[in-house]
């Protein structure tokens, strides 16, 4: 009587596999749930602000929180609430447009010179060294001065600041790549270069990037904050987190601890849910956990 030998199980699906890690690690979906929430906000804040965010009323200046002002007014009256909620807005969509806009950037200029290699791959190295040798928000602020403090310089800046990780990383993975069997089989198709880069290596290494992604909108939020923060930024009266940070630093002395403490809050969680979720998006993605 023949042995039967025994057989592997095949590996997990991508979503039973995030199912499972959300299950064994609860931060993730915690974080995973505070990322969509806050892009529900953004995306309906017009919707959710219960005032205007903008109009004045100094009749109700600085009033602590309340069942009529739930995270109290500032000191021309407005709601602060209202600023969070709108702020919101801007702050993502400024940290989705700059990741975005490096993230594609990055992994074409670092696919190609890791394909290629030699001088123009030694090249886009010693460039990304060079930027990567600046301290980066020192550099962002550099580039907004420069450039002047708009929204679009500010994205631009940021992704500027955040090019290298993405390029470093793709440079890394289809150095890797560009000799195994599936790239060779491409190149003796007829398939051209730039062909075998963009549809063979790349989408293979898009996914570990995945987390880079989850990483960098967390500090693109921090950055555009911090470049507000220091007056580089938004220009108030816009709504914006480090705005509202710098407006409430100013009354913390005298009690007045709603003004810095809510928006704070919201910008301290909104970094965090991007940071934990890049943790989580490892989990899954990583074919080493799928075991």
């Amino acid at each position: 009587m023949n042995a039967v030998s025994p057989t592997l199980a095949p590996p997990p699906s991508t979503l039973r596999h995030a199912a499972w890690v959300l299950r064994e690690n609860p931060l993730t979906a915690v974080a995973a749930a505070g990322a969509t929430l806050l892009c529900l906000v953004a995306l309906f804040s017009p919707w959710l602000v219960p005032y205007d965010p903008i109009a004045s009323d100094v009749s109700v200046a600085l009033q602590p929180p309340s069942a009529a002002h739930w995270a109290g007014t500032d000191q021309l009256g407005r709601d602060v609430l209202s600023r969070i909620i709108a702020a919101t807005r801007l702050d993502l969509a400024i940290a989705l447009s700059a990741v975005s806009l490096s993230f594609a950037l990055g992994a074409v200029i670092g696919g190609v010179s890791g394909y290629a290699g030699g001088r123009l791959d030694r090249t886009v190295g010693r460039l990304v060294d060079v930027l990567m040798a600046f301290p980066l928000f020192v550099l962002a602020m550099a580039l907004v001065a420069a450039l002047g403090n708009r929204v679009e310089n500010i994205v631009i800046a940021t992704a500027i600041i955040n090019l290298p990780f993405y390029i470093r990383f793709a440079r890394a993975e289809v150095n890797v790549r560009r000799d195994a069997g599936y790239v060779e089989a491409a190149r003796a198709g007829g398939e051209g270069h730039l062909a075998v880069v963009l549809r063979f290596l790349l989408p293979n290494v898009l996914p570990a990037m995945a987390v880079q992604i989850s990483l960098n909108l967390g500090w693109a939020i921090l950055n555009a904050a911090g470049l507000s923060f220091i007056g580089l930024g938004v220009r108030p009266p816009t709504p914006e987190w480090g705005i509202l940070v710098a407006e409430g630093a100013r009354f913390i002395t005298t009690g007045k601890w709603w003004l810095v403490a809510f928006p704070g809050l919201a910008l301290m969680l909104a970094v965090l849910c991007f940071n934990l979720l890049g943790d989580g998006l490892r989990d899954i993605l990583d074919p080493r956990m799928r075991t």
